[in-house]
């Protein structure tokens, strides 16, 4: 090979690796936007009516803050924690608030905004499908017509049986246990090595950097 084709095989890996290398760049730019992007790193700025529609809406974005930072920062090495044999760890946990997040809009809009299937989803796509869940549903409560809560019913069907209970079950059940379980998630991280960023205000609903 002479000289000169040697010149232009050189320009041309430079090339390549400069196209990978951007093209890399790019994905993570991607990456890190989805995840600034996800709901509640920061509470709503809250209604101006109290109506029950609202209170309720309020109650879940407060969930939504608190799931959001007693989460965010969590890795792969915190998962499989669990405080003794008999409880659950923190990934169990995180999924069991990703099957209540469930629970929450299906009381609203009778579907599940996620993937078809619920099995196999990682820790990652669980944290993310409960946060915008919580958000769709805050969504629909703060936009819907005063009176409307009444309408909102929690429905269970084992076999050819179906069970229904009133909206007043969804606050002291699902949404109460949910903020119950990122409680426990923030205390097994702090136990694991890795407790919450620090500045994150719950009654203030914002973090300060």
């Amino acid at each position: 090979m002479n000289h000169k084709n040697k010149t232009c095989l050189f320009f041309l890996l430079v090339f390549l690796v400069s196209c990978v290398t951007s093209q890399t760049s790019t994905e993570i730019s991607k990456t890190m936007q989805s995840e600034t992007t996800l709901p509640f790193a920061q509470i709503p700025e809250a209604p101006n009516d109290y109506t029950a529609e609202n209170v309720a809406a309020r109650m879940i974005e407060g969930l939504g803050f608190r799931f959001y930072w007693a989460t965010e920062g969590l890795g792969e090495e915190q998962m499989s924690y669990r405080p003794s044999e008999d409880t659950r760890t923190i990934e169990e946990t995180i999924g069991h608030i990703y099957g209540l997040s469930g629970m929450i809009i299906r009381a609203l809009t009778d579907a599940y905004p996620s993937p078809p299937k619920d099995v196999g989803v990682s820790w990652q796509d669980q944290r993310k499908y409960t946060l915008l869940r919580l958000k769709e549903a805050s969504d629909i409560l703060r936009n819907a017509q005063a009176g409307n809560i009444q309408n909102y019913k929690i429905v269970f069907k084992r076999g050819e049986k179906t069970t229904t209970f009133p909206y007043w079950n969804m606050i002291n059940g699902p949404i109460a246990d949910a903020l119950w379980h990122s409680g426990q998630v923030v205390m097994m991280r702090r136990a694991a090595g890795n407790p919450i960023p620090t500045g994150v205000n719950v009654f203030i609903g914002k973090r300060s950097e």
